[in-house]
């Protein structure tokens, strides 16, 4: 079993940046498709981005596309999200994601097995 904890979170002023951590035990990360998906109040979860296991492939969501970057530290066992340009439409929690899917939507939020609690980002105007 996996367990993914996230944390970064935080306020931020518009334009500004973050960086969130998930920091993995129970599992190396490096067998795992990681994913980063984000709810913002009164709304449904939604993809952010995805780093394939085999590091042959990211996807980004057109919405973050060339402000947020994700990486991750296999010998620490942590996925990054770096959020730069932020706006105020980027409020939500974000939150962390592990799976061994394959296919086309290998980053589908069906094909994860295994979710972290979240962490909230507030940005102001």
């Amino acid at each position: 079993q996996v367990q993914l904890v996230e944390s970064g979170g935080g306020l931020v002023q518009a334009g500004g940046s973050l960086r969130l951590s998930c920091v993995a035990s129970g599992g190396t990360i490096s067998s795992y498709n990681m994913a980063w998906f984000r709810q913002a109040p009164g709304k449904s979860r939604e993809f952010v981005a995805a780093d394939r296991w085999s590091g042959t492939s990211t996807v980004f969501a057109n919405s973050v596309k060339g402000r947020f970057t994700i990486s991750r530290d296999n010998a620490k066992n942590t996925v990054y999200l770096q959020l730069n340009s932020l706006k105020p439409e980027d409020t939500a929690v974000y939150y962390c994601a592990a799976g061994r899917g394959t296919g086309v939507i290998w980053y589908n939020s069906n094909y994860m097995d295994y979710w972290g609690k979240g962490t909230l980002v507030t940005v102001s105007s």
